[in-house]
């Protein structure tokens, strides 16, 4: 094949280097030419970013006759010598409420040992993923962003850092089974030194410290290979180490995956990157060929509530027939401590009896939820709240209809839809953004939030990795890319209008697609001119949270309260009063 001068650059070169390589450049393609230069006589490992990208990289290797090099995890390595001959038992990862058995964490109120346990598991994630010897040499409140959850941490620090102690302890004397950040953190305690002549080491832009750590103590000559603009991992405690090491910096900037066009909305993208006193490292050339035929579709999102949304309303609509979630559809129906969807819906509902999650059982009212969220930060068990409090009851039978026509193969589906976070490193013939990403106008408003000149570099690194969620979601895209108006940063490229989900069939007022205004339904606007109204079936009955937000969104948006009335199946009277006490009506209105 013909490499690229960039690529043969890299290939000319025999010490430690940066690859920053753009989306769709060939990294992978330019390392199997630099091993493959070497391999005769050297012993080279290739470290994977994980377990699929390993499989991948190995059967590449093995198609361009490379067959001597070592491909591995830095998880599979540290398993290899911490765990393989050792009597410790590996788990995934513990739950906030397993903590609170394990280590008897008793403060007198349940609700509190709960938010405790998950700032204990937390810590312990970001010891393990740091590169220090001891817990007590980082600040771990230093991590925390809300206001609350912040407060809450500086309130019981010491007891936060000493069950994470005692946690670290239990696992190292083999009492409790070991995480897998465990064991790499002991593997790079333990100073290991790898037996090679080449070590390429890829996507370091989300390595974690732990691993850089080890990479950078080995004699090899070391090469490291990554995006700066895609990391996307900051909340896992991945840093960039594209940017922590000093080795010369070698840039592979023509993309293969796509042409000009999408290469100019990514570059526009990172541009504003300006705003926060950072330039882009490299300007991307496309050089694709975008294709005739479009065989894979795919819609992505921000946030698993924003896709559900969207594939509801596809759904509803008609426009689809087969759809595909990347990494399964039930794997966006989980917070990440394995809390369901359903457990939260019985929770909303009163049903405590049905609740099989131990968290969410011990949660005696859904306030209580959300102020467990907001104390520890947990946000996809607040993406899981948002999402039944958005749909309600409907919910079960809305996934299962999802569920039933979703296929296991990508390619047979009519649509894919998938979060940035889960198809990273994936891409598609035709991609549809979603509306729920940053943009240029948020970006300035968070930031002159933040503090202006005096946002701190931990905001800062927040909001550009929101601008790299945004820019590894356009460069998904090989033929053609669909993106919001709102969100777009120039015009030529294709806009897109979202359908939106129909949650009651007396619906008369539809959010626009584009902003916040309220358009009538027409065929409801027919039958209320004929005098054919909803009955007011909820009339006395109890307001839900969900009804007041729709009374108040509505009135705001200029509706009548008599039909605000018809839409929520209430009184008149009833609204009034409600939005009386809600602020937003004069008792003589």
């Amino acid at each position: 094949m013909q490499l690229t001068a960039e690529q043969q650059a890299v290939l000319a070169t025999n010490h430690n280097l940066v690859i920053n390589a753009v989306a769709g450049s060939g990294k992978t393609t330019t390392l199997i030419e630099y091993a493959k230069t070497r391999a005769a006589n050297s012993k080279i490992l290739y470290l994977a970013f994980n377990k699929t990208v390993k499989t991948e990289a190995i059967q590449k290797f093995a198609a361009a006759g490379v067959n001597s090099v070592k491909v591995e995890t830095a998880h599979s390595l540290a398993f290899d010598q911490i765990i393989k001959f050792s009597n410790y038992q590996v788990k995934q990862g513990y739950k906030s409420y397993e903590w609170c058995d394990i280590l008897n964490i008793k403060t007198g109120d349940h609700h509190t040992d709960f938010i405790i346990a998950s700032h204990v598991n937390k810590f312990i994630s970001y010891f393990c993923n740091s590169s220090v010897a001891k817990v007590q040499e980082l600040n771990y409140a230093d991590v925390i962003s809300d206001a609350k959850a912040k407060t809450f941490v500086l309130n019981f620090y010491k007891q936060i850092e000493h069950f994470t102690r005692e946690a670290l302890a239990k696992m190292d004397r083999a009492e409790i089974s070991v995480t897998h950040d465990f064991y790499l953190k002991k593997f790079q305690l333990s100073n290991p030194v790898l037996p090679y002549d080449y070590i390429l080491f890829d996507e370091g832009q989300d390595a974690s410290s732990a691993m850089l750590e080890v990479f950078l103590k080995q004699k090899a000559i070391k090469i490291i290979v990554g995006d700066m603009d895609q990391q996307i991992y900051g909340w896992r405690y991945a840093i960039n180490s594209l940017q922590r090491v000093e080795f010369p910096v070698y840039n592979l900037s023509n993309s293969f995956r796509f042409d000009e066009e999408v290469a100019l909305v990514a570059n526009k993208i990172l541009a504003w990157k300006k705003h926060l006193q950072q330039l882009p490292e490299v300007k991307i050339t496309g050089i694709g060929k975008p294709g005739d035929i479009i065989k894979t579709k795919a819609t992505l999102g921000r946030t698993n509530l924003s896709l559900l949304l969207n594939a509801i309303a596809q759904w509803q609509h008609g426009n689809l027939k087969t759809l595909h979630f990347e990494g399964n559809i039930n794997s966006y129906t989980f917070a990440d401590e394995g809390a369901s969807l359903y457990d939260v819906l019985n929770l909303y509902n009163g049903k405590r009896q049905k609740i099989k999650d131990k968290l969410i059982a011990g949660m005696k009212t859904m306030k209580e939820l959300e102020d467990y969220i907001d104390k520890t930060e947990d946000n996809s068990l607040g993406m899981i709240v948002k999402v039944v409090k958005e749909f309600g009851n409907k919910l079960p039978d809305l996934i299962n209809e999802l569920k039933s026509n979703h296929t296991a193969a990508k390619e047979d589906a009519d649509m894919i839809f998938s979060t940035v976070h889960r198809c990273k490193g994936m891409e598609y013939d035709e991609v549809t953004l979603l509306n729920d990403f940053v943009n240029e106008e948020k970006l300035k408003k968070y930031i002159t939030q933040y503090g202006g000149n005096k946002i701190t570099e931990r905001d800062k690194n927040r909001l550009t990795e929101e601008i790299n969620i945004l820019y590894v979601a356009a460069t998904r895209a090989k033929s053609k890319l669909k993106i919001p108006p709102d969100i777009n940063p120039l015009k030529s490229v294709e806009l897109v209008e979202q359908p939106q989900a129909v949650l009651n069939s007396n619906k008369r007022y539809q959010r626009s697609r584009f902003g916040d205004d309220w358009d009538l339904n027409a065929e409801s606007f027919a039958n209320n001119k004929k005098g054919i109204y909803p009955k007011t079936a909820n009339h006395g009955k109890r307001w839900t949270d969900d009804e007041e937000d729709t009374a108040a969104e509505l009135f705001s948006n200029g509706i009548p309260i008599k039909d605000i009335a018809i839409e929520l199946g209430r009184g008149a009277n009833g609204v009034r009063t409600k939005l009386m006490n809600m602020g937003l009506v004069e008792d003589d209105d």
